[in-house]
């Protein structure tokens, strides 16, 4: 099957992904994935839209490159959201995000997820999460420009202090890892 037969068929709920000619389903969002990912998305957006920096969108097909994915949560700078000839935000994001944010499930594969982090920085993202509920922990990678500055590639946010890195456009944006996960028990 190719990406433009994929594009024509019908949502899955799950969402259905086309990496390397093949659909694959995400898993169904349980509790502490769904209550990450809608407090991220909200804080994300309540500090970086406001001031048209950036904005969150959960759940959003990002067709690129050859493959089309469904982050958990993609931000965009404000700049680089598609938008129609109306100026209202487009309904096809065909360009991968800025950050790119995934949420480990159960029984999901990291590899698989770790994968598409990995293939978004290659086509443009600066930055990608992979936020692991069960360990309490954020794998951090970065794209080869913010890695200079870093020193590193890949950092691991899992001490309750530590500042978890955020790209360079959202640094007006800051989340511990103890407040992350304090999102749990609320």
């Amino acid at each position: 099957m190719s990406l433009h037969e994929f594009l024509q068929l019908s949502e899955t709920k799950p969402a259905s992904e086309f990496i390397d000619g093949q659909i694959i389903q995400k898993p169904m969002p349980q509790g502490r994935h769904s209550t990450i990912q809608s407090d991220l998305g909200a804080d994300i957006n309540r500090v970086l839209k406001p001031q048209r920096i950036a904005r969150a969108y959960p759940e959003l097909r990002c067709t690129f490159g050859g493959r089309s994915t469904v982050p958990d949560l993609a931000v965009f700078t404000w700049e680089r959201i598609p938008r129609d000839e109306n100026g209202e935000v487009a309904n096809t994001f065909a360009i991968a995000p800025d950050w790119t944010i995934e949420i480990l499930s159960p029984d999901q594969s990291q590899t698989k997820v770790v994968r598409n982090i990995l293939y978004s920085l290659a086509h443009g993202t600066q930055m990608g999460w992979l936020i692991d509920p069960e360990e309490e922990l954020v794998f951090v990678y970065f794209a080869v420009s913010e890695a200079l500055a870093e020193d590193r590639t890949i950092a691991v946010s899992e001490e309750p202090g530590d500042r978890i890195p955020v790209p360079t456009f959202a640094e007006s944006f800051n989340l511990t890892v103890a407040e992350m996960f304090s999102w749990l028990t609320q």
